[in-house]
């Protein structure tokens, strides 16, 4: 099946005379989760970030460090799996003629990985999409959000965004990132299947105009609501007529997710200038009545996991899959009217198959989980004013001394992250080096940032802040992350440790506090290399957890989990 689409893809080579194609994983929107899986239909690979390069006799998939090992099962057969940061120094890629979808891909991207040596050939129709015809969702016009669920109104927002335009000298700001403009604009959509996220793009001027770049089916209740006019809403197919009419000097675009295909329009009239755009800063800052939402989605989403837990590990016969598990996680999400859907899809990898960073049970490859494995189980949810990420790692029986002590060398990062004084280590990389640290010492060590920032009942996975080794972006007040360390020993097991937390002022000092209130599987914990201090705070998180959660539970429930304290 692979191989007849990569044959029938190269079968348009001739016609562009071309020695490569290049196939993004995101869409037209630089979705991280996307219903349009392109890469995924020419490839298998079910992963949420990579690229492949289609020559003429050798195919290409790159990925970073948290795919490789899942490409090479997923899409080895057919392509030479290779971390994407080792493509200037592969030889071959040199003097092709290497076609790309403008749509799919910005000027700096082109620009990084394969304008130096290559000539790069734009081609206004996608290739996939010739022989790859996504199933046409059904269009659900976009919704408004009430200012009790975003503590702000999008008037209020707006003018923070003509402040911007105005301080810098600017006449207007091109919003091509769906998720800047549901922040913005207070909406949501049914664009992607893991994320509320509305498909469209705003172009507000410094006079305040603004215009909503959508499919029109999809505006109607933003116009019946008077959030916007009808003069406002432009089809995306009309877009570069209704440029032409607009009056001005320069445009601000982001470098991250402005296509080249919009860029080529927009340089025919406007100096284009271009930064990264300031609502990513802007919505990672949550104010009080979103993190107060955010507590209590965290809150529903720790009765649903403690639920699933406390039901895996005291099963009398653990005959179940890693599917049927994840299922049950899903049946306890959704005992609550506020839960919505998956915010990602389920990690829930036994054995060897957590070894693989974000491996996905299907009911083609699931296994059955032993007693005798650990059992990672990474998920999410959106709730009705909220995102969730929590990862747990479960034993079933007695583990060997190695595997308490590697487990326990995580907890140590996961607890020296919460408890970083942000008035020193102010940013996710200097954090992200208290996380590795007790690992490290053990030789040992994870491939993967510790941390991403998170969105409020938005993408799981968010900017610009971030823990990790690169990041530089000063974690501020109201600002969420998650705090997953982990280990992995490739063929044998997973272990992550993951809450979200969020930066809080006490007493003009910066603090982390938890979101997530999920016991943390004590019997895989070697106390003997706890600090006082850490079981201390080991102690406090599961008080916490039990004094919020045991209301919610019954009585057997309750009782469990009370011996975490």
């Amino acid at each position: 099946m692979i191989r007849s689409r990569i044959r029938r893809l190269k079968d348009q080579f001739i016609k562009y005379n071309l020695d490569g194609y290049v196939i993004p994983k995101n869409d037209e929107f630089f979705s991280e989760y996307s219903n349009k899986d392109r890469l995924g239909f020419i490839s298998n690979f079910k992963g949420s970030a990579g690229y492949a390069i289609i020559l003429k006799n050798k195919n290409y998939l790159f990925v970073d460090g948290r795919y490789t090992i899942q490409a090479k099962i997923e899409s080895g057969k057919n392509f030479r799996i290779i971390d994407y940061k080792e493509i200037r120094d592969i030889k071959i890629f040199k003097n092709l003629n290497l076609g790309i979808d403008p749509k799919l891909f910005t000027s700096d991207q082109i620009k990084k990985f394969f304008l130096k040596n290559n000539r790069v050939k734009i081609i206004n129709e996608n290739l996939v999409d010739n022989i790859f015809k996504a199933k046409q969702k059904k269009i659900i016009p976009f919704y408004s959000l009430d200012t009790k669920v975003t503590g702000e109104n999008h008037s209020q927002k707006i003018q923070k965004i003509l402040s911007f335009l105005r301080k810098e000298r600017l006449d207007y700001i091109f919003i091509s990132a769906p998720e800047n403009v549901a922040w913005l604009l207070n909406i949501r959509g049914y664009d992607s299947p893991t994320s509320p996220i509305p498909n469209c793009h705003l172009v507000i001027g410094k006079k305040r105009e603004i215009y909503l770049i959508v499919n029109k089916k999809k505006s109607k209740n933003l116009v019946k609501e008077k959030k916007l006019k009808k003069n406002q809403i432009i089809e995306f197919k009309n877009f570069p007529n209704f440029f032409n009419k607009l009056n001005g000097k320069n445009i601000l675009i982001d470098r991250k997710t402005c296509s080249i295909y919009f860029e080529q329009i927009l340089k025919k009239r406007l100096k284009i200038i271009k930064k990264e755009d300031p609502i990513y800063l802007l919505k990672s800052i949550k104010n009080k009545i979103e993190i107060d939402n955010m507590v209590n989605a965290h809150l529903i989403d720790g009765v649903a996991l403690t639920k699933f837990i406390f039901w895996l590990k005291n099963k009398k016969k653990l005959n179940i899959t890693e599917v049927d598990a994840q299922n049950k996680l899903e049946y306890f999400r959704k005992q609550n009217s506020n839960y919505l859907f998956p915010s990602f899809d389920t990690i829930a990898g036994s054995g060897k198959n957590g070894a693989i960073v974000h491996y996905r049970a299907t009911k083609n490859n699931t296994k059955l989980l032993k007693n005798n494995e650990l059992f990672l189980c990474d998920s999410g949810g959106q709730y009705k004013f909220g995102t969730t990420d929590v990862t747990r790692t479960i034993c079933f029986k007695n583990q060997n001394r190695k595997i308490k002590d590697i487990f326990t060398n995580v907890l140590k990062g996961h607890i020296a992250v919460v408890n970083t004084d942000l008035n020193k280590k102010k940013t996710g990389r200097l954090i992200d080096s208290e996380a590795r640290k007790f690992l490290i010492k053990n030789n040992q060590d994870y491939n993967h940032g510790t941390g991403h920032g998170v969105g409020f009942f938005l993408n799981v996975h968010e900017g610009p802040q971030a823990i990790s080794k690169q990041n530089s972006v000063k974690i501020q007040n109201g600002m969420i992350l998650s705090n997953e360390p982990g280990y992995y020993k490739q063929g044998k097991f997973g272990i992550r440790i993951e809450n979200l937390i969020y930066a809080k002022k006490v007493k003009n000092k910066l603090i982390f506090e938890n979101l997530t209130l999920v016991p943390i599987e004590k019997d895989l914990i070697n106390f003997k290399l706890l600090t006082k201090k850490e079981r201390d705070y080991i102690f406090k998180y599961h008080f916490e957890v039990y004094s919020k959660l045991s209301p919610l539970l019954n009585k057997k429930e309750k009782k469990w989990l009370a011996s975490f304290i």
